[in-house]
């Protein structure tokens, strides 16, 4: 039930190596994976589901370069980050560098965790994003599948947002922190008075 072709925008040959282009990030959130961690959305995805949380994510222009020691470094600096969430737009995308970030965390200590709409099957297949396999090798858990509004799920009880979602956790120490809700929002207040509303039932807005 995918809406769009899932290939690249050409706008990815524009990020320079060892570089992120992304839509936004925030620490310390709590509705998006287990624990307390950093979340990085990435810019760009090709699919435009309906009901999507985060359309601003859509465009593969370039949004905010960042490079990978960068964030690695603002990641590892706040204590309370115990791991990492990639989300988006599609994180698969950007699949090498994100695999580089994650093996800075990963031997600091922290999970890490990826949002998809690729399903897993997808991923390990030859016709995946470059980088896919790498990518897959450092994640604890990955939410596969694409957002169907259709199927939608708001739930105390659901991990995912929509019912076509599964949970894949490929790190047994975190199988029973699956604690994490599709009815949870979560505000942020940034230093210059900007706000980052996040979480399944409300979408990415930054203002």
């Amino acid at each position: 039930m995918e809406t769009k072709p899932t290939n690249p925008s050409p706008a990815l040959v524009e990020i320079p190596p060892g570089y992120l282009n992304i839509m936004g990030y925030v620490d310390e959130s709590e509705v998006n994976g287990p624990g307390c961690r950093a979340v990085v959305w990435v810019q760009g995805c090709p699919r435009e589901c309906p009901g999507c949380f985060n359309p601003e994510s859509w465009s593969f222009e370039i949004n905010q370069l960042i490079a990978v020691d960068t964030l690695a470094a603002n990641i590892l600096k706040n204590p309370r980050n115990t791991g990492v969430t990639f989300s988006g737009g599609e994180p698969f995308w950007q699949a090498p560098a994100l695999a580089s970030l994650a093996r800075k965390l990963r031997s600091a200590g922290l999970n890490v965790m990826s949002f998809t709409g690729f399903t897993l099957k997808q991923l390990q297949s030859q016709s995946a994003p470059p980088g896919s396999q790498e990518l897959l090798q450092q994640l604890d858990i990955l939410i596969d599948g694409p957002f169907v509004e259709s199927l939608a799920i708001n739930s105390p009880n659901s991990p995912v947002s929509s019912s076509n979602q599964r949970v894949n956790v490929f790190n047994p120490d975190l199988t029973d922190q699956i604690t994490w809700a599709s009815d949870q929002i979560e505000v942020h207040i940034l230093k210059d008075g900007s706000r980052i509303v996040t979480g399944y039932r409300g979408s990415l807005e930054l203002s």
